[in-house]
């Protein structure tokens, strides 16, 4: 049905390569044998039989476990967007196929051994870092590879032959006299790419140029489209670095803790945009704003509401806290004198005794730079 495309994975290195996807083609299930479950008799288990299969095979543009694993992840990322396919990789709507083969230096590519139902990104890398050592370590012993199927075992971290594999042409593709022609009209092509979302793809490039985020901070951001659009309420109107920072480590960083999904989350975007114009304005310090977000995960309240009920102001008033430093400076004349006698290192216990002195309140760049002047 498809053909010649090419999808952009994240390499080793940070940087990025094309894979190309050589094509898709649509199957149906079939029936399988069963041969473990009793030592006398074969099952036939036909649960999936008839279900719709789309298989994509990609070219041998992959070269590292890690970027087997990284295009898993984008495919995933990529069908879900589209609504092709939900990616429940436990509930087995997605698996790899991975086959491996190595080379010499320079050499041509080895005979290729394939890993069936492979069910995660981790066990990708895995399989595929194992089924290279191995091929190797034959090949360096003067072996040979025998071209066949393998299963990977999650519990060894090691694969192990499931049948010998005929070459490509020996599945002798033949047409079907009982299928007729499938006939795709352009209409009905331009008619689907008129209505496709934004891809992964191109979010993540959109994300690095208008809000100027990293290509790791992007790429982890457009990962589920969910959390994308979030991420854009979050930023609208605000700082979008500090808004890419809450989302990724503070707000998932959470929601991971509690085994919850980003759909369960009692913290809207809306609020969580609210608790970062908060701190924009130093209405509320990033200390005191962990605080607030703890409060606002437990209880779903807004932000301003939370500060405002709790009294969690930040301090502005240079009269106020240049009192405060004048006192902590009184109450401490050692450890003045030691600071002034080139124990630098001290300006960190002043900065800490203001801070406990204002109960966190206090703006932690005026409280610097009062001691800065009154110290020196």
């Amino acid at each position: 049905i498809v053909g010649e495309g090419e999808l952009e994975v994240e390499s080793e290195d940070k940087s990025t390569i094309m894979v190309g996807i050589e094509r898709i083609h649509l199957e149906q299930d079939a029936g399988k044998s069963i041969h473990d479950l009793d030592p006398d008799a074969t099952y036939v288990d036909l649960n999936r039989s008839g279900c719709a299969l789309m298989e994509i095979v990609s070219k041998p543009d992959i070269r590292s476990p890690e970027e087997a694993a990284n295009y898993f992840k984008s495919l995933r990322s990529l069908v879900r967007y589209l609504g092709t396919c939900d990616g429940n990789m436990d509930e087995g709507s997605m698996r790899a196929d991975v086959n491996v083969s190595v080379r010499r230096p320079g050499g041509e590519l080895g005979t290729r051994c394939e890993i069936k139902n492979v069910n995660s990104t981790k066990f990708v890398a895995m399989a595929v870092a194992y089924e290279a050592r191995r091929q190797i370590e034959i090949l360096e012993d003067g072996g040979s590879i025998d071209q066949e199927t393998r299963l990977f075992d999650v519990k060894t971290g090691q694969t192990r032959t499931m049948r010998s594999k005929e070459d490509a042409h020996d599945y002798r593709y033949f047409p079907d006299p009982d299928l007729l022609p499938l006939v795709i009209e352009q209409s009905f092509v331009d008619s689907i790419k008129a209505t496709l979302p934004e891809l992964p793809d191109q979010k993540k490039h959109r994300f690095m140029t208008d809000y100027g985020l990293s290509m790791y901070d992007a790429s982890v951001l457009i990962m589920e489209r969910a959390r994308a659009d979030y991420f854009e309420t979050v930023a609208t109107g605000h700082d979008s670095k500090l808004a890419a920072n809450w989302v990724i480590n503070e707000l998932l960083g959470a929601l991971n803790k509690d085994g919850k999904t980003l759909a369960e989350s009692p913290v809207t975007a809306q609020h969580l945009g609210g608790l970062i114009a908060l701190i924009s304005d130093n209405t509320i310090s990033g200390k005191i704003a962990k605080d607030v977000f703890a409060d606002m995960m437990v209880s779903g309240k807004d932000a301003a509401a939370i500060v405002e009920e709790k009294g969690l102001k930040q301090v502005t008033d240079t009269g106020a806290i240049e009192k405060i430093v004048d006192e902590v400076i009184a109450e401490n004349p050692d450890n003045v004198a030691a600071y002034k006698g080139g124990k630098d290192k001290l300006f960190g216990f002043f900065v800490g005794q203001v801070m406990k002195k204002s109960a966190g309140k206090a703006n932690p760049d005026m409280v610097n730079d009062l001691l800065k002047a009154k110290l020196s």
